[in-house]
């Protein structure tokens, strides 16, 4: 059974730093769009729009600020990430039309995503001998955060005023400030210097590259329990609409309860090219058990519903794992903001076009769109171990460059 708080003071300033946003994380992903929407007045299809812009936006900023990172210190560099995000969340309640709101949720997206890059040298510097381990446990950490933010949402949605709607968007931005606020107590983390390679190295580690994109492709599994099952259930389904709440509880548990055990597996970049292989197997298992809900009861679609989020879930823990372990182990000490910037991107991207590629699969397409998205998460994960072979080879060629010894050249 892991230990419920860190070991040391470093790691439980950052769990709490973390958990602080996190709850103010949850009050936005819960209510974020209905905010804008229902109390801010906006078309639905403005919304979406300009929170596609933001994501879009937002995607190189975490490579930059990552270098930053590495380079200046990465406490600086997060809190004033956080700070910013602060300061942008706060910018909504104004933002009465469609291009203040493109310019804060743009802000405050950029501001996240750079914050996740700031982050990632100070795991790295404070998680012991197992970074890895430290960022799974953030992850549990992460999910009991939205999860209370999701629970305080639900208030905001229940009263439904313009009052509460921006209590919850106010309280967003100052849960960032606060965790911006709790660094202060995180000692400085010295910058590296740089070993004198190129500048946007992590950019020429086509190997590290590959792997982005693998995990940019599976990462869009994040979106199924969020937008694609609750849509299914609701359509094309018998199964009771509070089985919604019920599937999102149910992973949420799951996350908290499993996340760092399924990582203490996941030891080395081989061992996260084949987690990321069980994974993309599961997956293909829980779409293919989500259709066959369909025509059947209300409580056997419920008990296919449930049992393929389990499923889901189990992929998710192994495929969280894969990407915590290759991600710090194939990336250089000196540029890990760099490199976990340039991973980011992947992730970024499923954000940003997840949700539109689940619906045309799953719901407009139907039973057909779930086997084709099971068997592109397969694919995916097969490809992995491959994919990781490759970086792991020029990663032991990046280290025996520099650490062989230049040899004087006699001028002839």
């Amino acid at each position: 059974m892991p230990s419920l708080l860190p070991d040391s003071g470093p790691q439980l300033v950052l769990t709490a730093s973390n958990f602080v946003c996190t709850v103010g994380s949850g009050l936005y992903l819960t209510a974020g769009v209905l905010y804008f929407t229902e109390a801010a007045h906006l078309p639905a299809g403005e919304v979406g729009l300009g929170l596609a812009v933001a994501g879009l936006l937002s995607l190189g900023l975490g490579i930059a600020v990552g270098h930053l990172a590495d380079r200046r210190g990465a406490r600086g560099v997060y809190a004033t990430a956080l700070v910013v995000q602060a300061l942008a969340t706060a910018a909504f309640v104004p933002a009465t039309g469609f291009w203040p709101f493109v310019l804060a949720v743009s802000a405050a997206t950029g501001a996240k995503a750079a914050g996740g890059a700031a982050r990632s040298p100070i795991i790295r510097h404070y998680g012991g001998d197992r970074p890895q381990e430290f960022r799974a446990y953030l992850r549990a950490v992460t999910n009991v955060g939205v999860s209370l933010g999701a629970l305080l949402a639900g208030w905001a949605v229940q009263v439904g005023t313009l009052s509460a709607y921006r209590l919850m968007v106010l309280g967003t931005a100052v849960a960032c400030a606060a965790a911006a606020a709790l660094l202060v107590l995180l000692p400085p983390v010295p910058p590296v210097p740089a070993d004198g390679g190129p500048r946007r190295l992590a950019l020429r580690d086509r190997p590290y590259l590959l792997l982005t994109c693998l995990d940019g492709v599976m990462a869009i599994q994040f979106k199924v329990l969020t937008v694609a099952v609750p849509l299914w259930l609701v359509r094309a389904t018998t199964a009771p609409h509070w089985l919604v709440s019920a599937t999102m509880l149910t992973g949420t548990v799951l996350v908290v309860a499993l996340q760092v055990r399924a990582s203490r597996s996941v030891t080395s970049p081989a061992a996260g090219g084949f987690a990321y292989r069980r994974a993309g197997l599961a997956f293909l298992l829980a779409c293919a058990l989500v259709p066959l809900s369909q025509g059947a009861s209300a409580w056997a679609a419920a008990t296919m519903l449930l049992t393929a989020v389990v499923i889901h879930t189990a992929g998710e823990l192994w495929h969280s794992a894969a990407g915590f372990e290759v991600s710090f182990a194939l990336a250089p000490a000196h540029a890990t903001g760099q490199y976990l910037g340039v991973f980011g991107l992947g992730a970024g991207l499923a954000e940003a076009f997840g949700p539109g590629l689940l619906i045309a699969l799953c719901i407009d397409w139907g039973r057909p769109g779930w086997y084709v998205l099971g068997a592109m998460f397969a694919l995916t994960g097969l490809a992995a171990p491959f994919a990781v072979r490759r970086a792991r080879c020029a990663e032991h060629a990046r280290r025996a460059h520099r650490t062989t010894p230049r040899t004087a050249v006699t001028a002839s």
